[in-house]
């Protein structure tokens, strides 16, 4: 028999009371993997869990992606299933993903109607876009290749089960940039003896903001941030060492190689107009979402066909996602399913008081089912 939606509500509750962060899924992976064997699928444990599950003589695969991991937050909601970890909650939705998928895999063993091989992944550490590369590095698209994947996630503020997607560039990438003035301390009394770390430092924030306001196209989308200014300065003591530390967020790796080349261009710039070395460290954790054409109509179909409120053509995002490195590897499709537009289910992600929708719980695994029966139809 497949979930009914108080099961589903009963499992997502409990995910969300034992969340655990990135890499340190011990838990949750055993429950997961638990389940699915449960279940009957073929179940493969590594870096994530992996379940796979055939039906009829078909040889195409998709792939069907959760994310299991949770934040570092502490949790502000007034209900009965807080986190038991503290200063560990699921803020982002994950605990809904790995339910709606883990429904979706129950129906399908019980009720194939479907001609090819499902492969459930469930990935760590999507909230430092390290799990899926870590997935991949592993071999899992080796080890269990599939001609296209999928990944949902839910959406604050939007309509329940409202579906919005679109081809080409769906998220942001995201880099982090560290930025080290090497100046001279001094005497707080005596600047011009010195060579103050913090008004070379200020500088460099100014000029950054330069980036996106003047060197890049308008409407490119991009956002440079810094988000941490750090000195060795004290009371009347002026640094001698000043770090930045910021985030770069771009809708295509030409902007993003840009972004890079004018923060050291600038930042090399200024230092060196004040006598002083700099170092920049500028490293990519989340690389663009691209999404392929094919399977963003196959979720519009599905969607449709299943009455859900649909945007084809949705606005790009600004925040990133993990699923970016499968989307390279893999012909697929991110998309968005609107968690509702009051209350705790539609604050925003990564919000303290944040609530996956347990309404959404039924609306997200039929959605996979369907989808699942729609690329694999059964001869």
């Amino acid at each position: 028999m497949t979930f009914d939606h108080n099961e589903l509500k009963t499992l997502r509750r409990e995910f969300h009371q034992n969340p655990e962060l990135g890499f340190e899924e011990t838990q949750t992976k055993a429950k997961v993997a638990g389940l699915l064997r449960d279940f009957g699928l073929e179940v493969h444990e590594g870096v994530g869990v992996v379940g796979v599950l055939k039906a009829g003589t078909g040889n195409r695969a998709i792939g069907l992606r959760a994310d299991m991991d949770a934040l570092p937050i502490t949790e502000a909601s007034t209900h009965d299933y807080l986190s038991k970890n503290d200063g560990v909650m699921h803020a982002c939705g994950h605990d809904g993903h790995m339910t709606m998928l883990l429904g979706a895999a129950k129906t399908l063993v019980d009720d194939p109607k479907f001609d090819g091989t499902a492969v459930f992944i469930f990935q760590p550490n999507e909230e430092h876009g390290l799990g899926a590369k870590a997935m991949i590095e592993e071999g899992v698209l080796q080890k269990f290749p599939v001609d296209e994947i999928f990944a949902i996630h839910n959406f604050p503020g939007a309509p329940l089960g409202q579906v919005s997607t679109r081809a080409g560039l769906i998220c942001s990438s995201e880099s982090l940039f560290e930025i080290a003035v090497n100046g001279q301390g001094g005497h707080a009394s005596m600047p011009q003896v010195g060579r103050d770390a913090i008004t070379i430092g200020s500088e460099i924030v100014q000029a950054l903001q330069t980036i996106v306001a003047r060197k890049l196209a308008p409407g490119a989308g991009a956002v440079v941030s810094v988000t941490e200014f750090l000195t060795d300065g004290q009371r009347n003591v002026l640094p001698g060492r000043a770090t930045l530390k910021g985030d770069v967020r771009t809708r295509s790796p030409e902007d993003r190689a840009q972004v890079e080349a004018f923060m050291r261009q600038l930042s090399q710039g200024i230092a060196s107009a004040h006598g002083v070395t700099v170092e920049v460290d500028f490293r990519t954790e989340f690389i663009e979402t691209i999404n392929s054409a094919e399977p963003v109509d196959a979720v519009v179909e599905v969607a449709l066909s299943l009455d859900l409120d649909t945007i084809p053509d949705r606005q790009p995002m600004s925040f990133s996602e993990d699923f970016a490195h499968f989307n390279a590897a893999v012909p697929g499709c991110f998309l968005l399913m609107g968690n509702g537009e009051t209350g705790p289910n539609g604050q925003p992600l990564h919000a303290s008081d944040y609530d996956f929708n347990d309404e959404l719980l039924p609306i997200g695994a039929k959605f996979w089912t369907e989808l699942v029966r729609h690329r694999l139809p059964k001869k």
